[in-house]
């Protein structure tokens, strides 16, 4: 066992946990400015897409009058 203090060496423990590694790995990555930037782009282009779609089902959505209030509402059938 590890005196008290100090952690156990992988020898001592016989475990490997690859942690150090996996935490290398992601430091490594894409830098957090380019990262930033391809994910701002990403969603601008979904939220022009979502305008395109919103535009569509509005133009494709049923609508009705309401009674004397003359308000729209969705309507289905007659």
């Amino acid at each position: 066992m590890a005196p008290k203090g100090k952690s156990a060496s992988k020898a001592e423990t016989g475990v490997n946990l690859g942690f150090e590694a996996k935490l290398w790995q992601l430091a490594d990555g894409e830098p957090f400015e380019e990262k930033m930037k391809r994910l701002t782009a990403t969603l601008r282009e979904q939220q022009a897409e979502a305008s395109k779609l919103d535009a569509a089902i509005a133009v494709n959505l049923p609508v009705r009058r309401s009674g004397s209030e003359g308000g729209k509402e969705l309507g289905y059938g007659g």
